[in-house]
């Protein structure tokens, strides 16, 4: 194994994930909604009316678990499902308003967080870590969205 650290990056990836995951949990608390419904949230906000097979997808859970998961979202005001026009079969969700409003204070929480871990990196580095990390996720992508295409989701 190579001794410029390489054999530590999945820990420190998963480390950095968890530690992120933990922080953001205890700051959005408040709103009362877990992590698979943040990234839900996130996701139908960016892209309102996926369908819940294309959220599944996104989320890498099972649809029923997805069904579920707008089921609760949906009772508390979080979502709305609509039927497509065009396949009455296919329910596309969508964010309320309710939804929209928290995900903007959220985000805002997020950057603070990310501000703190970046705490001590230079611009140069930041750049050099975020473009590290996108060559990193295209190398790995076989056949998944562009890394631009993320980012900018």
């Amino acid at each position: 194994m190579s001794s410029d650290g390489t054999d530590r990056l999945g820990f420190l990836i998963h480390d950095a994930h968890r530690l992120l995951r933990k922080r953001f949990e205890a700051r959005a608390a408040s709103y009362g909604l877990s992590t698979a419904q943040w990234r839900l949230l996130a996701r139908l906000v960016k892209d309102e009316g996926s369908t819940q097979a294309r959220l599944a997808e996104f989320l890498e859970i099972e649809p029923i678990s997805v069904s579920r998961l707008v089921d609760r979202m949906e009772a508390s005001g979080w979502v709305m499902r609509k039927q497509d026009a065009g396949d009455r079969r296919v329910r596309m969700i969508f964010p309320t308003e309710k939804s929209r409003n928290a995900f903007a204070a959220v985000k805002a929480i997020a950057g603070d967080i990310y501000d703190e871990a970046l705490t001590g990196l230079s611009q140069a580095e930041r750049r050099a870590l975020i473009s590290g990390l996108e060559k990193l996720v295209d190398n790995l992508g076989e056949g998944e969205v562009p890394s631009a295409e993320r980012v900018a989701s």
